[in-house]
């Protein structure tokens, strides 16, 4: 296949539309069911490339789940906890223990269920039957892989009527190294962003302590790659193998880490004991539950079910989570890991990040208030890497 035509592009007045190769050769892509849209493969295209270097970074599956040509969340497939699948609601699936790239999948699609509606899912391995399971039952709009098994083609393809959006890649196509766009009529070209991220990166190590754990190496290195491909500016927290809070496309740095911040602590807050046993109604769809938990975590909760609407949502209503109860069980979070794709041109931002348990950061460096940035660091008894490279995406 040398093109593929499009319904529309980013709106539906956006017409025509195509994807194709500007050489005429072949697209490096199988569409094995559905028809996917201009939006679609913006999204496939950069949470593949994401997922691909996550692989090769730390050598694990990874998985990432894409909205609007940014990652709500991406992670390689590391063990979880009992308490961990219950707040990704993955406790139910068989065999999910035994595949690395189901629990990537479980990670990062559990992460911010929110911001996942309807979100493109990247795999940097083949699809097994296990992570087909899970994906069938949330609500997507497609997947790019390298592979799938029969097994789990076949329940991919019965998912939405048969419409659901299924990409394989070719594993090994390799892009121009210059790539070229227009705007407004008028064409930009620059080198790909090739720039590798690995442990080397993390040499620099400017705060006073300079214990910087392999664990850490990895959920920086795991922050750093998602945000590669997440719009600018951005920051984002991750822990235990996944991104927890991705701040994008803000025009502050401190916004983007506000951002990023709510949303690690929103995760944490989900695996808290009052949450994992909310009564809920068997009868609750999935995307019910999820803005009911986030309105439960919310200091609005009570506000919004005085009304006698949690008897909608719940068996019997849940006492409060509390912001005193809240902030204890948040005060307990240490060990987070913090990127940022530019550097941080002020000590607030290392102040907001302390308040979600971050330990550990990497970011370019080069401000002229470097020093204040490091002398909070030292506050706090936080490990910084400068990493001497911007990774602006748009």
């Amino acid at each position: 296949m040398k093109e593929f035509e499009l319904k529309y592009g980013c709106n539906p007045n956006q017409k025509p539309a195509r994807i194709y190769m500007a050489d005429g050769s072949e697209l490096p892509i199988k569409i094995l069911s559905g028809k996917p849209g201009y939006i679609n493969f913006l999204d496939a295209f950069n949470s593949w490339q994401l997922v691909k270097e996550l692989k090769e970074a730390l050598g694990l599956p990874a998985a990432t789940s894409f909205k609007h040509v940014s990652p709500t969340s991406a992670a390689v497939g590391t063990p979880m906890s009992t308490d961990l699948k219950k707040a990704c609601f993955v406790g139910d699936i068989e065999g999910l223990d035994e595949s690395p790239i189901a629990l990537a999948y479980a990670r990062a699609r559990g992460t911010d269920r929110l911001c996942s509606y309807g979100d493109w899912i990247a795999l940097s391995d083949v699809c097994d039957a296990v992570t087909a399971i899970m994906i069938k039952r949330e609500v997507s709009d497609g997947i790019i892989a390298p592979g799938y098994t029969a097994e789990a083609l076949e329940i991919l393809k019965a998912k939405r009527n048969g419409s659901y959006n299924v990409v394989e890649i070719d594993a090994d196509f390799l892009p121009e190294e210059k790539e070229v766009k227009q705007v407004f009529g008028i064409t930009f070209e620059q080198g790909r962003n090739n720039f590798k991220i690995d442990k080397a990166l993390l040499e620099n190590i400017v705060t006073d302590n300079k214990n910087l754990t392999e664990e850490a190496k990895r959920d920086l290195i795991v922050a750093l790659i998602t945000l590669k491909y997440t719009q600018s500016n951005s920051v984002c927290f991750a822990k235990d193998g996944q991104a927890i809070g991705v701040g994008a496309g803000q025009q502050s740095r401190i916004h983007c880490t506000r951002l990023a911040g709510s949303k690690a602590d929103i995760w944490h807050l989900r695996q808290c004991e009052k949450v994992l046993n909310l009564p809920f109604l068997p009868s609750i769809a999935r995307p019910a539950r999820d803005n009911a938990i986030d309105i439960y975590i919310s200091d609005d909760y009570e506000d919004v079910l005085a009304d006698g609407t949690w008897e909608t949502i719940f068996s019997v209503k849940p006492e409060p989570l509390t912001r005193e109860e809240k902030k204890a069980y948040l005060a307990t979070i240490k060990g987070v890991a913090l990127g940022s794709d530019a550097f941080f041109p002020f000590g607030d931002n290392i102040e907001r990040a302390a308040k979600s348990g971050v330990s550990y950061i990497a970011e370019p460096g080069g401000s002229i208030r470097d020093d204040n940035v490091i002398e909070t660091c030292n506050k706090y008894n936080m490990v910084m890497a400068f990493t001497g490279m911007r990774l602006f995406h748009h």
